[in-house]
Protein backbone atom coordinates (compact mmCIF):
# COMPACT_ATOMS: atom_id res chain seq x y z
CA UNK A 1 0.00 0.00 0.00
CA UNK A 2 1.17 3.52 -1.38
CA UNK A 3 1.84 6.01 1.67
CA UNK A 4 0.30 8.38 -0.05
CA UNK A 5 -3.13 6.16 -0.45
CA UNK A 6 -2.79 5.49 3.39
CA UNK A 7 -2.88 9.23 3.64
CA UNK A 8 -5.91 9.89 1.37
CA UNK A 9 -7.48 7.40 3.12
CA UNK A 10 -6.84 8.57 6.39
CA UNK A 11 -8.35 12.07 5.43
CA UNK A 12 -11.56 11.00 3.43
CA UNK A 13 -12.37 9.01 6.44
CA UNK A 14 -12.23 11.54 8.93
CA UNK A 15 -14.03 14.07 6.45
CA UNK A 16 -16.98 11.36 6.57
CA UNK A 17 -16.66 10.52 10.20
CA UNK A 18 -16.87 14.48 11.01
CA UNK A 19 -19.58 15.35 8.67
CA UNK A 20 -22.21 12.40 8.00
CA UNK A 21 -24.66 13.89 10.95
CA UNK A 22 -23.78 16.84 10.94
CA UNK A 23 -26.07 19.20 8.60
CA UNK A 24 -23.66 20.24 6.60
CA UNK A 25 -23.50 17.55 3.92
CA UNK A 26 -21.40 14.71 4.07
CA UNK A 27 -21.53 13.60 0.59
CA UNK A 28 -20.65 17.74 -0.48
CA UNK A 29 -17.39 17.13 1.23
CA UNK A 30 -16.48 14.60 0.39
CA UNK A 31 -16.98 15.32 -3.65
CA UNK A 32 -15.08 18.38 -2.74
CA UNK A 33 -12.08 16.79 -0.77
CA UNK A 34 -11.84 14.13 -2.83
CA UNK A 35 -11.21 16.10 -5.64
CA UNK A 36 -8.59 17.88 -4.18
CA UNK A 37 -6.64 15.41 -3.08
CA UNK A 38 -6.67 13.80 -6.42
CA UNK A 39 -8.73 10.49 -5.07
CA UNK A 40 -11.20 9.33 -7.57
CA UNK A 41 -12.43 6.55 -10.04
CA UNK A 42 -14.29 3.16 -9.53
CA UNK A 43 -11.52 2.35 -6.71
CA UNK A 44 -13.22 5.31 -4.83
CA UNK A 45 -16.99 4.60 -5.09
CA UNK A 46 -15.92 1.38 -3.09
CA UNK A 47 -13.95 3.14 -0.97
CA UNK A 48 -16.79 5.52 0.12
CA UNK A 49 -18.99 2.85 0.68
CA UNK A 50 -17.51 1.22 3.06
CA UNK A 51 -16.21 4.43 5.09
CA UNK A 52 -20.30 5.51 5.04
CA UNK A 53 -20.23 1.34 6.76
CA UNK A 54 -18.13 2.76 9.51
CA UNK A 55 -20.05 6.39 10.23
CA UNK A 56 -23.15 4.40 10.39
CA UNK A 57 -22.19 1.85 12.91
CA UNK A 58 -21.09 4.39 15.35
CA UNK A 59 -24.32 6.18 15.52
CA UNK A 60 -25.90 2.61 16.30
CA UNK A 61 -23.05 1.78 18.83
CA UNK A 62 -23.94 5.24 20.11
CA UNK A 63 -28.13 4.62 20.44
CA UNK A 64 -27.21 0.43 20.75
CA UNK A 65 -29.30 0.19 24.05
CA UNK A 66 -32.81 2.08 22.76
CA UNK A 67 -32.34 -0.09 19.61
CA UNK A 68 -31.88 -3.15 22.02
CA UNK A 69 -35.25 -1.96 23.83
CA UNK A 70 -37.14 -1.28 20.49
CA UNK A 71 -36.11 -4.66 19.13
CA UNK A 72 -36.93 -6.82 22.24
CA UNK A 73 -40.32 -4.52 22.51
CA UNK A 74 -41.48 -4.86 18.89
CA UNK A 75 -43.88 -8.38 19.51
CA UNK A 76 -45.59 -6.51 22.51
CA UNK A 77 -44.76 -2.71 22.90
CA UNK A 78 -47.18 -0.68 21.48
CA UNK A 79 -44.59 2.34 22.04
CA UNK A 80 -41.53 0.65 19.65
CA UNK A 81 -44.09 -0.62 17.32
CA UNK A 82 -45.21 3.46 16.48
CA UNK A 83 -41.50 4.38 16.56
CA UNK A 84 -40.64 1.51 14.06
CA UNK A 85 -43.58 1.84 12.15
CA UNK A 86 -42.45 6.15 11.77
CA UNK A 87 -39.07 4.98 10.81
CA UNK A 88 -40.72 2.95 7.96
CA UNK A 89 -42.92 5.76 6.71
CA UNK A 90 -40.28 8.31 6.98
CA UNK A 91 -37.70 5.91 4.94
CA UNK A 92 -40.20 4.95 2.07
CA UNK A 93 -39.93 8.28 0.10
CA UNK A 94 -36.18 8.58 -0.19
CA UNK A 95 -36.21 4.47 -1.39
CA UNK A 96 -38.40 5.27 -3.98
CA UNK A 97 -37.02 8.44 -5.13
CA UNK A 98 -33.20 6.78 -4.72
CA UNK A 99 -34.14 3.97 -6.90
CA UNK A 100 -36.15 6.09 -9.88
CA UNK A 101 -33.45 8.89 -10.41
CA UNK A 102 -30.09 7.65 -8.16
CA UNK A 103 -27.96 7.35 -11.60
CA UNK A 104 -28.97 10.42 -12.87
CA UNK A 105 -28.34 12.29 -9.56
CA UNK A 106 -24.87 10.73 -9.81
CA UNK A 107 -24.36 12.03 -13.07
CA UNK A 108 -25.89 15.23 -13.92
CA UNK A 109 -25.59 16.65 -9.78
CA UNK A 110 -22.34 15.17 -7.94
CA UNK A 111 -20.18 18.28 -8.56
CA UNK A 112 -18.33 21.07 -6.97
CA UNK A 113 -20.43 23.74 -7.78
CA UNK A 114 -23.82 21.81 -7.50
CA UNK A 115 -22.74 21.23 -3.94
CA UNK A 116 -21.78 24.76 -3.23
CA UNK A 117 -25.10 25.99 -4.31
CA UNK A 118 -27.02 23.49 -2.40
CA UNK A 119 -24.47 24.98 0.66
CA UNK A 120 -25.21 28.39 0.42
CA UNK A 121 -29.25 27.67 -0.07
CA UNK A 122 -29.61 25.22 2.73
CA UNK A 123 -27.47 27.33 4.88
CA UNK A 124 -29.98 29.74 4.28
CA UNK A 125 -32.84 27.96 4.87
CA UNK A 126 -31.13 26.56 8.30
CA UNK A 127 -31.36 30.26 9.47
CA UNK A 128 -34.68 31.20 8.51
CA UNK A 129 -36.10 27.61 9.88
CA UNK A 130 -34.16 29.00 13.61
CA UNK A 131 -35.45 32.52 13.51
CA UNK A 132 -38.76 31.69 12.99
CA UNK A 133 -41.54 31.23 15.76
CA UNK A 134 -40.24 27.06 16.76
CA UNK A 135 -43.68 26.07 18.38
CA UNK A 136 -43.36 22.16 19.80
CA UNK A 137 -45.34 19.42 19.39
CA UNK A 138 -42.87 16.77 19.96
CA UNK A 139 -40.81 16.93 22.64
CA UNK A 140 -39.30 13.33 22.42
CA UNK A 141 -38.73 10.75 19.37
CA UNK A 142 -41.72 8.33 21.35
CA UNK A 143 -43.94 11.13 21.12
CA UNK A 144 -44.45 11.55 17.41
CA UNK A 145 -46.98 10.52 14.57
CA UNK A 146 -46.79 8.81 11.35
CA UNK A 147 -48.05 12.48 9.88
CA UNK A 148 -44.58 13.73 11.72
CA UNK A 149 -42.66 10.89 10.04
CA UNK A 150 -44.06 10.98 6.72
CA UNK A 151 -43.02 14.90 6.46
CA UNK A 152 -39.68 14.52 7.43
CA UNK A 153 -39.12 11.46 5.38
CA UNK A 154 -40.54 13.92 2.19
CA UNK A 155 -37.98 16.50 3.50
CA UNK A 156 -35.14 13.74 3.39
CA UNK A 157 -35.71 13.48 -0.55
CA UNK A 158 -33.85 16.71 -0.87
CA UNK A 159 -31.05 15.51 0.37
CA UNK A 160 -30.97 13.17 -3.27
CA UNK A 161 -28.86 16.14 -3.94
CA UNK A 162 -25.67 16.62 -2.92
CA UNK A 163 -24.85 19.15 -0.90
CA UNK A 164 -27.98 19.50 0.51
CA UNK A 165 -27.49 17.44 3.49
CA UNK A 166 -29.19 14.35 4.96
CA UNK A 167 -29.31 15.06 8.41
CA UNK A 168 -29.43 19.16 7.68
CA UNK A 169 -32.59 18.04 5.54
CA UNK A 170 -34.17 15.73 8.17
CA UNK A 171 -33.44 17.73 11.34
CA UNK A 172 -34.63 21.16 9.84
CA UNK A 173 -37.62 19.53 8.94
CA UNK A 174 -37.95 18.07 12.47
CA UNK A 175 -37.61 21.75 13.86
CA UNK A 176 -40.19 23.23 11.27
CA UNK A 177 -42.73 20.43 11.46
CA UNK A 178 -43.04 20.86 15.62
CA UNK A 179 -40.38 19.11 17.12
CA UNK A 180 -38.13 19.50 19.27
CA UNK A 181 -34.44 20.29 18.55
CA UNK A 182 -33.52 17.19 20.60
CA UNK A 183 -36.39 15.11 18.72
CA UNK A 184 -35.70 16.23 15.48
CA UNK A 185 -31.76 15.55 15.85
CA UNK A 186 -32.03 11.79 17.51
CA UNK A 187 -34.67 11.20 15.07
CA UNK A 188 -32.63 12.19 12.17
CA UNK A 189 -29.87 9.69 13.62
CA UNK A 190 -32.66 6.70 13.85
CA UNK A 191 -33.72 7.57 10.54
CA UNK A 192 -30.12 7.53 8.85
CA UNK A 193 -29.72 3.87 9.99
CA UNK A 194 -32.04 2.30 7.99
CA UNK A 195 -31.53 4.93 5.44
CA UNK A 196 -27.45 4.55 5.13
CA UNK A 197 -27.52 0.91 5.63
CA UNK A 198 -29.98 0.30 2.47
CA UNK A 199 -27.81 2.77 0.19
CA UNK A 200 -25.08 0.78 1.50
CA UNK A 201 -26.15 -2.60 0.71
CA UNK A 202 -27.69 -1.74 -2.57
CA UNK A 203 -24.26 0.58 -3.44
CA UNK A 204 -22.32 -2.93 -2.27
CA UNK A 205 -24.32 -5.25 -4.40
CA UNK A 206 -23.95 -2.61 -7.92
CA UNK A 207 -19.94 -2.45 -7.16
CA UNK A 208 -19.37 -5.72 -5.93
CA UNK A 209 -16.89 -6.89 -8.58
CA UNK A 210 -15.36 -3.49 -8.12
CA UNK A 211 -13.85 -5.22 -4.41
CA UNK A 212 -10.53 -6.31 -4.52
CA UNK A 213 -8.28 -8.22 -1.83
CA UNK A 214 -5.40 -5.90 -2.41
CA UNK A 215 -7.65 -2.88 -1.29
CA UNK A 216 -8.41 -4.08 2.58
CA UNK A 217 -5.76 -2.11 3.90
CA UNK A 218 -6.46 1.08 2.16
CA UNK A 219 -10.53 0.16 3.42
CA UNK A 220 -9.80 -0.80 6.55
CA UNK A 221 -8.09 2.74 7.43
CA UNK A 222 -11.05 4.55 5.72
CA UNK A 223 -13.68 2.56 7.98
CA UNK A 224 -11.96 2.42 11.24
CA UNK A 225 -10.92 6.28 10.90
CA UNK A 226 -14.93 7.02 9.86
CA UNK A 227 -16.17 5.11 12.81
CA UNK A 228 -14.33 6.59 15.08
CA UNK A 229 -14.73 10.46 13.86
CA UNK A 230 -18.32 9.82 13.37
CA UNK A 231 -18.72 8.51 16.78
CA UNK A 232 -16.85 12.06 18.55
CA UNK A 233 -19.19 14.20 16.05
CA UNK A 234 -22.44 12.27 16.98
CA UNK A 235 -21.46 12.68 20.75
CA UNK A 236 -20.52 16.53 20.34
CA UNK A 237 -23.29 17.82 18.20
CA UNK A 238 -25.67 16.23 20.92
CA UNK A 239 -24.07 17.90 24.10
CA UNK A 240 -23.85 21.52 21.27
CA UNK A 241 -27.45 21.50 20.89
CA UNK A 242 -28.18 21.18 24.45
CA UNK A 243 -27.43 25.38 24.34
CA UNK A 244 -26.56 26.34 20.50
CA UNK A 245 -28.87 26.45 17.52
CA UNK A 246 -28.11 25.21 14.43
CA UNK A 247 -27.24 28.68 13.28
CA UNK A 248 -23.61 28.32 13.50
CA UNK A 249 -23.54 25.61 10.91
CA UNK A 250 -25.79 26.98 8.46
CA UNK A 251 -22.68 30.43 8.67
CA UNK A 252 -20.33 27.75 8.31
CA UNK A 253 -22.38 26.32 4.86
CA UNK A 254 -22.70 29.52 3.54
CA UNK A 255 -18.84 30.75 3.99
CA UNK A 256 -18.14 27.12 2.41
CA UNK A 257 -20.15 27.30 -0.53
CA UNK A 258 -19.26 31.03 -0.90
CA UNK A 259 -15.60 30.00 -1.12
CA UNK A 260 -16.04 27.20 -3.32
CA UNK A 261 -18.53 29.63 -5.70
CA UNK A 262 -15.40 32.39 -5.28
CA UNK A 263 -12.39 29.96 -6.29
CA UNK A 264 -14.48 29.04 -9.34
CA UNK A 265 -15.30 32.44 -10.82
CA UNK A 266 -11.99 33.54 -10.53
CA UNK A 267 -10.28 30.86 -12.24
CA UNK A 268 -8.29 29.80 -9.14
CA UNK A 269 -9.55 26.13 -9.11
CA UNK A 270 -11.64 24.40 -12.25
CA UNK A 271 -14.03 23.26 -10.31
CA UNK A 272 -16.46 23.02 -13.12
CA UNK A 273 -15.08 19.95 -14.73
CA UNK A 274 -14.33 17.87 -11.65
CA UNK A 275 -16.61 14.90 -10.54
CA UNK A 276 -16.97 12.52 -7.60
Amino acid sequence: MEFWVAVQALILGIVEGLTEFLPISSTGHQIIVADLIGFGGKRAEVFNIVIQLGAILAVIWQYRQKILEIVLGLPREPQAQRFTGNLLVAFFPAVVLGVLFADAIHQYLFNPITVAVALVIGGLIMLWAERRTHRIEVETVDDMTWQHALKIGCTQCLALVPGTSRSGATIIGGLVFGLSRKAATEFSFFLAMPTMVGATVYSAYKYRELFQPGDLAVFAIGFVTAFVFAMLAVRALLKFIGSHSYAAFAWYRIAFGLLILATWQFGLIDWSTATA
